[in-house]
């Protein structure tokens, strides 16, 4: 009975959300991964087993008693010298689950204000913030759920934004624990607070993610069906159209309509592996086709789409880096560092 209710709650939850179109919607900080390790993967969470606070940081379902007092520090170099960076505790209460206590930022750098007149008014910084409060709790064997609370702010200059936004989620757990799979709704909330008084909507999501280790192989495969809410995903970009009209004979030359249906599938799906080397080295590969055909040039040969990185263990310090190649111009660097306090005191 408890896992009928918890779940009829999560799915009610996800379907008073109003669905979002991608890009069409504001502070975007929301939708930033900010540890290396599903970064690593270019998944924006994971669902897998493990004692890792970074796994739980995007995925409150994960939250267990294994990440009793664990502490995770990350940091994330974006472009042109905006860096994002974040902090995480985990502590666990008997009889009432596993919290994570979190703040993430995004700073944009420093910039020269000009007014109406050009003329200068000095310097001011621009910068996201968000507070995470997160819970799960262990239904049964197979099933756990978990919620993340997120305020966020933003602050551009002399103007700031508030939101309310929630993550709800339902992760299930093989008995060997190699299968799992989470259906979360991200970013469910509202603007309370906004930069002019025009509301602009959050990036709601909902998503698919799943994980699957095969009996004594290195390995684990993943897989992410993302934007479930929206089925079209395609951008139509009026310079470079996908269909075009001969204006001489009015022929229609693009996509046949079985490509499109491909096209849009493949938007949706992500694949990722990691591979273990040692007992404390791994390995991370991903592939996004929506990343590689959104941000692909279209003349030269680049990796968009693409993402790598590894993981190793010092002394009780788990370590990761990663790299999501999101333009050949440019792309992010993650590092997360993941230790248990315990071991201090």
């Amino acid at each position: 009975m408890r896992k009928i209710i918890a779940l009829t709650v999560l799915l009610c939850s996800m379907v008073a959300v109003r669905a979002q179109v991608a890009g069409m919607s504001g502070l975007a900080v929301l939708d930033m991964p900010f540890s290396a390790r599903p970064a690593g993967l270019g998944f924006d969470y994971l669902s897998m087993n493990g004692d890792d606070l970074t796994l739980a940081m995007g995925n409150p379902s994960l939250l267990r008693e294994g990440m009793n007092n664990q502490l995770a520090l990350g940091f994330v170099n974006v472009f042109a010298g905006a860096n994002f960076g974040s902090a995480a505790y985990s502590h666990s209460f008997k009889d009432v689950g596993s919290f994570s206590f979190g703040l993430q930022y995004g700073s944009y750098g420093r910039f020269e204000g000009y007014d109406e007149y050009d003329q200068p008014t000095g310097t001011f910084a621009a910068a996201d913030y968000v507070m995470t409060i997160g819970w799960g709790r262990e239904v049964d064997d197979h099933v756990s759920v978990g919620a993340n609370f997120k305020p966020v702010i933003s602050h551009y200059e002399s103007y700031t934004a508030l939101a309310v936004s929630f993550d709800v989620a339902a992760t299930y757990m093989s008995t060997s624990k190699a299968f799992a799979a989470t259906l979360m709704g991200r970013n469910i909330g509202a603007q309370l607070m906004t930069f002019d008084g025009t509301t602009e909507s959050l990036p709601f999501e909902l998503s698919l993610v799943g994980s699957y280790k095969l009996q004594d192989a290195p390995f684990c495969l993943m897989f992410a069906l993302d934007d479930l809410q929206t089925w079209n995903l395609a951008y139509e970009d009026p310079l470079n159209p996908s269909s075009v009209t001969d204006p001489f004979t009015g022929e229609v030359s693009g996509k046949t309509d079985v490509e499109r249906v491909l096209d849009n599938l493949g938007r949706h799906v992500k694949v990722g592996v990691e591979l273990n080397i040692g007992k404390s080295l791994y390995l991370r590969l991903g592939y996004s086709y929506r990343q590689m055909v959104e941000m692909k040039a279209a003349d030269r040969f680049n990796t968009s789409g693409f993402s790598f990185g590894l993981g190793f263990t010092v002394k009780g310090f788990r370590i990761a880096y990663s790299r999501n190649n999101y333009h050949f111009a440019q792309a992010p660097n993650y590092i997360s560092i993941t230790t248990d306090l315990e071991r201090f005191f």
